[in-house]
């Protein structure tokens, strides 16, 4: 029994440190042929020159995007490259709703024996009565790398991953995991 118990705690947690990855590519281009690439600034509109919010990521990002893609033996180039990369964080709040089970208290009553002369305690466990229900704020990250075909200016791939976040800005751990599951799924898709 304690080893079922084990075996769950450890399969929850492998589960919660997955995140869910969605990827979207153009099936008639062949990334097994792009082996440069190079950083691209996205901006809201040609003339947004406002500051990044989420400039403290930046280097985090960039530097995850680029260890990954070194262990695809992509290379960072500064001209002619054969894909443009770029990149959006987006964090939002919302409302998640949760509920937990509720029981009543468990209790005793004495009992007195007239056979033995003695007195006896019978326990009553707790009992379940139903759920309480309430709501709680989460902050959820999203991390989406992009790549575009640097010659036809086409989008080639595109994948995102949404992380709920513990803390109030999002970690360099939370970024690095979060590319690191992103291209997971371009090496298979890259073969």
């Amino acid at each position: 029994m304690k080893s079922l118990v084990i075996i769950a705690m450890i399969a929850t947690a492998a589960l919660a440190g997955c995140s869910n990855v969605t990827v979207q590519r153009d099936d008639t281009a062949d990334l097994s042929q792009y082996r440069t690439y190079m950083w691209v600034e996205t901006r809201a509109s040609e003339n947004d020159n406002s500051a990044s919010t989420t400039a403290f990521a930046d280097a985090g990002i960039k530097s995850s995007v680029n260890s990954e893609l070194s262990k695809l033996g992509w290379q960072q180039v500064s001209s002619n490259p054969d894909v443009l990369v770029g990149y959006d964080i987006l964090v939002e709040r919302s409302v998640e709703q949760r509920s937990d089970p509720v029981y009543t208290q468990p209790f005793s009553r004495v009992y007195y024996n007239p056979y033995t002369k003695r007195y006896g305690t019978i326990i009553y466990p707790s009992r379940f009565i139903g759920y309480q229900v309430y709501s709680e704020p989460v902050r959820e990250g999203t991390i989406t790398i992009n790549l575009v075909d640097a010659k036809t200016d086409k989008p080639v791939w595109q994948a995102w991953t949404t992380e709920r976040m513990d803390n109030p800005n999002i970690t360099n751990d939370q970024i690095a995991r979060s590319v690191r599951d992103i291209f997971k799924k371009l090496d298979v898709a890259a073969r």
